[in-house]
């Protein structure tokens, strides 16, 4: 695949991307950080399988470090996540 025809996909996904999240209400948000989550996990055992097929050590060290910036990603994201819905919670008065 030509260099720019890569680049040219890249910026219409990046523009599309940002069109369509920046219509999503702000209610909406929640959902969608928990499905954006699932994709993370995806991205993690991507990660692990190409470290498993590394040969060189060049290839396991960017093996390792794909594995644990996926893996901080997916507990960023279970976080952050969990902070939002306790926005939700109701209050209780002692």
């Amino acid at each position: 695949m030509n260099g720019f025809i890569a680049l040219y996909i890249f910026m219409v996904a990046a523009f599309a991307g940002y069109e369509i999240i920046s219509r999503v209400p702000v209610i909406l948000h929640t959902p969608l950080m928990s499905g954006s989550n699932f994709v993370h996990g995806i991205v993690l055992v991507g990660t692990i399988i190409a470290l498993a097929e590394a040969r060189g050590t060049l290839e396991v060290a960017i093996g390792f470090v794909g594995v644990v910036m996926a893996a901080s990603n997916v507990v960023g994201g279970y976080v952050v996540t969990e902070r939002m819905l306790e926005m939700f919670k109701s209050k209780k008065e002692s």
